[in-house]
């Protein structure tokens, strides 16, 4: 071969690869796509100074407060427990009573309890709103029958109903510019402390769900409120058969309409029923305390479910043992994957049109994308005291103009999230199945 023609083919090898010739790098389109705005990891492609602190979303001034209700000037709202978006302009909002409306406190020098300390800190939330709502008993193992006792403290007791939380509101509809549109505070006197709200995505007639997990229950009513149409469970009669639950959590729904409840925060099992609310079958067995559980089947707190409608396979989120255990439809143990920061403490899950598995992590205030598998793809949130901020979400919904809505427990917060323009459709959390209504 002629040292011209070698001298050739060495410059074409070196171009296609990108390689050094010399002293001069001859970039790749690959390490030029790398450097580019369009490649970097941000919900904006491009975006100039921003955070990502409530990722490919901007936090909207919704909804209005309790407050504007005549006679509650001086209330808000307690734990926020549950939000469903029926439609951007028909929106759930579920919450443990009222609490008192009242402006974040001066700054307060407390030196009986040590050097240097004050209340509140600047910049992070100063009231929990789980802590201090109605009622006690609210983690794993609590007793509902000794809520009210735990919520009022003792001798004396720390806490006075009527003065530190009321008992109303605990289910409202608001509309899209977050004006309070019904009350249904006629379903107060049965609620003791519920926990989520849905409405089945194969029901032509959107009944609503409502979980309360003190009443050991799950209420079914018509879609304007008039009517409790269905009792699943024994209210306050714990068990775990056919009838009873321990204090269930969450429902997901298959594409037959039959539907999975995870049962729960004493319970440790997902109970199965057909699209009437007929008892088909259950699983999962009590683990070790500790949460260090290994065993497949075998839960602690079982504190969400959700369905890969593709495949059949139910995805159960066994809270204290830091893992997502997988089944198919009959309860057979299939596959797991465990969250790997310690400590790890997931608020629910759930599986949109996208086939991912969206979660929230109430000990890092992130919101998490996973792959079916158990890769991230994605997160953002943050804690804080501003508009915006993530705080003990446990509850979330997608509307079908893809408005991110969320029910956080300890901020107390019910917030509307619209995409940003230009964001990046791959982080933005999955809408809903919808096979009945629209």
């Amino acid at each position: 071969m002629s040292r011209g023609v070698t001298v050739v083919l060495a410059l074409v090898v070196g171009l296609a690869a990108g390689v050094p010739l010399g002293n001069r790098l001859m970039p790749s389109n690959e390490a030029h796509d790398a450097a580019s705005p369009a490649a970097a990891f941000a919900a904006v492609p491009g975006a100039v100074g921003a955070e990502d602190i409530s990722g490919p979303y901007d936090a909207a001034e919704w909804p209005r407060n309790l407050s504007t209700l005549p006679g509650h000037e001086k209330w808000t709202w307690g734990a926020a427990q549950g939000i469903f978006a029926e439609s951007p302009n028909r929106v759930y909002l579920l919450a443990r009573g009222e609490l008192p409306n009242l402006p974040a406190p001066a700054t307060t020098k407390l030196p009986q309890l040590g050097p240097s300390l004050q209340f509140p800190v600047g910049g992070l939330p100063w009231r929990s709103a789980t802590a201090t709502a109605l009622p006690g008993a609210g983690g794993t193992g609590g007793d509902p029958e000794k809520g009210m006792e735990l919520w009022r403290g003792s001798s004396p007791p720390y806490r006075e109903l009527g003065v530190d939380a009321r008992w109303e509101h605990c289910l409202v509809v608001v509309d899209a510019q977050g004006n309070i549109i019904e009350e249904w505070t006629q379903w107060d006197k049965i609620f003791k402390r519920p926990h989520s709200v849905y409405i089945s995505p194969y029901d032509p007639e959107k009944h609503v769900w409502v979980v309360d997990d003190h009443m050991h229950a799950i209420y079914r009513f018509t879609n304007d409120g008039k009517q409790l149409v269905q009792t699943i469970g024994t209210p306050t009669v714990p068990g775990a058969d056919a009838t009873h639950f321990n204090r269930p959590t969450f429902i997901a729904w298959d594409k037959d309409a039959s539907f999975y409840v995870a049962d729960g925060y004493n319970g440790t099992r997902v109970a199965k029923f057909d699209k009437d609310g007929k008892f088909l079958l259950d699983f999962g067995m009590k683990g070790e305390a500790g949460g260090n559980e290994k065993r497949p089947g075998y839960m602690n707190n079982v504190h969400g479910v959700a369905v890969d409608l593709e495949t059949g396979r139910v995805f159960v989120n066994d809270r204290a043992n830091h893992r997502i255990q997988i089944f198919d439809a009959q309860g057979k143990y299939l596959s797991e994957w465990s969250i790997a920061v310690r400590p790890s403490s997931l608020h629910l899950i759930q599986i949109g049109a996208d086939r991912m598995l969206w979660t929230w992590d109430r000990n890092t205030h992130k919101m998490l994308k996973y792959d079916l598998e158990g890769h991230l793809q994605y997160a953002f949130g943050a804690v804080g005291d501003f508009p915006g901020m993530l705080w003990g979400v446990h509850g979330m919904s997608v509307d079908q103009e893809g408005n991110l809505y969320t029910a956080s427990v300890d901020s107390g917060l019910f917030q509307k999230f619209t995409p940003r323009p230009g964001a990046n459709p791959a982080y933005l959390v999955s809408k809903g199945i919808y096979s009945a209504w629209q």
